[in-house]
C-alpha cells in the first residue's frame, strides 16, 4: 500500500483462515507512524480504506516529542492510546525501538526479538487486549500503527489473525514482509529527533524482522495458551468475545 507519508502500510485483508473463510479487506491495516500524511493521504485513509479507528502503541514519550499527527483533527476517527511499555517513566528510544545502549550491544537475533515481544504480552497484557477489542468493535478499517511498524504492531496483529483462525505460516509471511522494507523504516526514523541517535547503534540489518521470530511467538502463545483466543480468554475475554473478533475480520 503506497501512501506518502508512510512506508510500511498494509492490509491484512485475503490472509486465509483454517476453516476456509478470509481476512476482509479494509477490515485491519498495520503502518509505521502516521505523523506525515499528506492531505492526499489523509482523504485515502477516510475515504477509499473506510478507516474509522486508530489504535497507537507508542509510549507517551513517543506521543508527546512527535506530537498530534494530521489525522487527529479528522472528526469522523476515533483515537484509541494503548502503550505497549509501562508508563510512568520516560520511555527512551533505545527501550522504544528494542536499541541496545552504547555500553551494551549484543546481537540482536530472533531469540532476542522473540523474548522481547513476549515481553509485551507479560507486562501489558491490557494494552494489547484493549488493542483488539478495539479491532472487534469498529465499524470500519482499523489502523494499527507504532513506529516502525513491525514489532509492536506486527505482534497485535500476529495475535488478531491467530485469533481469526489464519494459519502461523501466512501470519509470519506476513509478518516478515517489514524486512523488505526495512531500509525505507529506518531512512524514515533516521531524522526524528526522538529515534536517529538511538538507531546509530546498530545496523539496519539487526531490526529486520526474521521469521524465526514470529514463529516462535506463535508456538509460545499455542503451547501455553491454546493460541491467541486462549491468551484472550486469559485476559477475561469470553467466547462471544473472540467471536466477535473472528466475525469483524472475516466477515
Amino acid at each position: 500500500m503506497e501512501l506518502e507519508g508512510v512506508v510500511n502500510m498494509r492490509d491484512a485483508g485475503g490472509l486465509p483462515t483454517f476453516d476456509g473463510a478470509t481476512i476482509q479487506p479494509r477490515r485491519l491495516l498495520r503502518s509505521d507512524n502516521l505523523q506525515d500524511l499528506s492531505p492526499t493521504d489523509v482523504r485515502t485513509v477516510v475515504e477509499v480504506l473506510g478507516v474509522s479507528d486508530i489504535v497507537d502503541l507508542r509510549s507517551d514519550t513517543e506521543v508527546s516529542t512527535e506530537g498530534p499527527g494530521p489525522l487527529w483533527h479528522v472528526e469522523s476517527l476515533t483515537h484509541h492510546h494503548h502503550s505497549l511499555f509501562g508508563e510512568g517513566r520516560g520511555i527512551t528510544a533505545e527501550q522504544a525501538l528494542a536499541v541496545p545502549d552504547s555500553s551494551n550491544r549484543p546481537v540482536r537475533d530472533a531469540t532476542f526479538w522473540s523474548e522481547h515481544y513476549l515481553g509485551y504480552l507479560a507486562t501489558r497484557p491490557d494494552s494489547i487486549s484493549a488493542a483488539l477489542d478495539v479491532v472487534s468493535r469498529s465499524h470500519g478499517a482499523t489502523v494499527v500503527h507504532c513506529a516502525a511498524g513491525k514489532d509492536r504492531t506486527g505482534t497485535v496483529v500476529a495475535l488478531a489473525l491467530d485469533a481469526a483462525g489464519v494459519p502461523h505460516d501466512a501470519i509470519i509471511e506476513d509478518y516478515a514482509l517489514s524486512a523488505e522494507r526495512i531500509e525505507r523504516i529506518i531512512a524514515r526514523l533516521m531524522p526524528r529527533k526522538l529515534y536517529g541517535a538511538a538507531l546509530k547503534a546498530q545496523s539496519v540489518a539487526d531490526q529486520a524482522p526474521r521469521p524465526e521470530t514470529m514463529k516462535t511467538i506463535l508456538d509460545t502463545v499455542q503451547s501455553e495458551f491454546g493460541g491467541a483466543a486462549g491468551w484472550l480468554r486469559e485476559q477475561g475475554w469470553q467466547d462471544s468475545d473472540v467471536d466477535r473478533l473472528r466475525h469483524r475480520l472475516t466477515s
